[in-house]
């Protein structure tokens, strides 16, 4: 294990209910991987969750241990995952990574997470040498400053208990644009679209590689909320279950994860116990530099 993961397996949670640069800085610490084999990786998870690995966690884990194995002037231009099983936060994981296809402009790489001598993960990664070409994207939504809106804690003011926010590290700064859905669940609206402003809470190495891995983390946070939102129900606060089953994620332009960036998210669709989000991210200049497709299990007991 890296001295940096284990600082962070040992206190990424003492600083419960916080978030700052030594959060952050153990999120770090989580996705330095100890190299244990030519293409093995190890990764650890902080103790704080009692149940399962945070889904965030092991996708940018298994991004770090592909982007290894990949020459470094080659951006990930796309993944694609599978949550196959629960982890397990109180055993390392285990990243095996198969390298797929070293071609002229794109370099592929396959990624399985194993914990107990099971799969609980496996993602596709893509990766492109930079070229130029044809260029247009969407346009950010109008929305207010990020330094305009409450901080997550202010805004989860009365349901900090309820929402487990006390108790856990938050190496991402999260502000709400709209009302969040435990706000809504109360006064009766159902907003098709969720709006976040985020970015990790503290400065991060000029690692390109580091920067997509803290995105891929955060872009498994408040992404199923649009889908709640419209049912008026919130996890800890309603008997509703739920899991991500698969992620995928596209990497449009150059960005910085320590700099603010909004996350505009709707659920077009919901049906079979089973709920599609869709995401955009932009960066606070309104350049489009991500989009997120998700189906998470959502079941309402």
């Amino acid at each position: 294990m890296t001295e940096l993961a284990k600082q962070a397996a040992s206190g990424l949670d003492a600083e419960g209910g916080r978030g700052g640069q030594r959060v952050l800085d153990r999120l770090v610490g989580l996705l330095d991987l100890e190299r244990i084999e030519e293409n093995i990786y190890r990764g650890v998870s902080p103790p704080h969750s009692p149940t399962r690995v945070f889904g965030g966690q092991v996708a940018g884990q298994a991004l770090v241990a592909a982007g290894r194995t990949v020459p470094s002037e080659r951006g990930v231009h796309s993944l694609h995952a599978y949550f196959i099983r629960p982890g397990d936060p109180k055993a390392p994981i285990i990243y095996e990574v198969d390298r797929i296809r070293d071609g002229r402009s794109f370099t592929t790489r396959r990624v399985v997470a194993i914990q107990h001598g099971k799969a609980i993960f496996s993602l596709s990664a893509s990766f492109q040498a930079a070229e130029s070409g044809v260029e247009h994207a969407e346009r950010m939504p109008d929305v207010p400053d990020p330094e305009s809106l409450p901080t997550l804690l202010e805004r989860a003011a009365g349901y900090e208990d309820s929402l487990g926010l006390r108790s856990q590290p938050r190496p991402m700064d999260v502000r709400y644009v709209n009302d969040p859905p435990w706000v809504t669940r109360e006064t009766g609206e159902r907003p098709a679209r969720n709006q976040v402003w985020m970015r990790a809470d503290g400065t991060l190495p000029d690692d390109r590689l580091l920067h997509v891995c803290v995105l891929t983390y955060a872009s498994d946070m408040t992404l199923l909320d649009s889908t709640l939102a419209r049912h008026g129900v919130y996890w800890s606060l309603d008997r509703v279950l739920g899991a991500s089953l698969d992620h995928a994620l596209w990497f449009h332009r150059p960005f910085r994860a320590d700099e603010w960036f909004l996350y505009d998210s709707a659920s077009p669709t919901a049906s079979n116990a089973r709920a599609l989000a869709t995401g955009q991210l932009f960066a606070r200049d309104g350049t489009h530099i991500a989009t997120v497709v998700q189906e998470g299990l959502i079941r309402v007991l």
